[in-house]
């Protein structure tokens, strides 16, 4: 397991899903972790909870990513907890599946505010607030590999993920800085499986390697590695995390 100790971990998006197994992750790792919710008190909570009991240490800010002056509440609160934030792991996003020609601005816009401006925001503040060394992961989707209809305005935004990751590894390199980000594949998450029928889910499965859909840990276990000194000459990159889906 890499170790984390001394580190402090601030998660968007963390009260459920893949988000809440970083959190676990990072702590079981060492790291101390911020638990960031939008809306979801009680399940942010769960996963505090949850890492307090293992001998961790956490807690839940809530703080919606696609506005900046919570991002700046967040990033104030997370150092005001543990006087510092060393990894930021931009997980919180939301999917929309619709064919562009029914998308309407109203989607579009929100969409684009939380997978694209919530990213912005809180590399923006990182860029004067994460410690010297630390690490950001940001979270694109292995669906920007596919050609699969209905997902053109979610791959959009991911697809600028990946350029704002690239770009801003080169502009924060000189403090040691690295910057990547990751591409999961189909998951086993609450959100991932609602609607889905076995059929569909069986088929997803076929296109990786292994024969399944990936499970929250083993894209936590990535990120613990990519928020680890071991991983710091890796910077600019996107990374697949899909069983060799795409």
């Amino acid at each position: 397991m890499e170790n984390l100790a001394n580190k402090v971990a601030l998660v968007t998006g963390a009260s459920r899903g893949i988000g809440a197994r970083i959190a676990r992750e990072l702590a079981l790792a060492g790291a101390k972790v911020i638990v960031n919710y939008a809306g979801n008190k009680s399940a942010a909570e769960a996963v505090v909870g949850s890492i307090l009991e293992s001998g961790g240490q956490a807690v839940a800010v809530k703080a919606d990513v696609s506005k900046a002056s919570e991002v700046k509440g967040l990033f104030d609160q997370a150092i005001g907890q543990y006087g510092r934030i060393d990894v930021l792991v931009n997980n919180a996003g939301v999917i929309l599946y619709k064919p562009i020609k029914e998308t309407t601005e109203d989607e579009l816009a929100k969409i684009i505010d939380v997978n694209i401006k919530g990213v912005f925001n809180t590399l923006r503040e990182a860029a004067t607030r994460l410690s010297d060394n630390g690490s950001i992961i940001n979270f694109s989707s292995s669906v920007n590999r596919l050609i699969m209809p209905t997902y053109g305005a979610y791959v959009a935004t991911k697809s600028a993920v990946e350029q704002l990751t690239r770009v801003f590894a080169k502009e924060i390199g000189h403090r040691n800085i690295n910057v990547n980000s990751i591409s999961p594949g189909p998951t086993n998450t609450e959100l991932f499986l609602d609607g889905k029928s076995e059929e569909t889910i069986s088929r997803l499965a076929g296109l990786s390697a292994f024969n399944r859909i990936g499970e929250p840990e083993d894209i936590a276990r990535v990120v613990v590695f990519l928020a680890s000194d071991n991983a710091k000459w890796i910077s600019a990159q996107n990374i697949g995390v899909n069983g060799g889906m795409a």
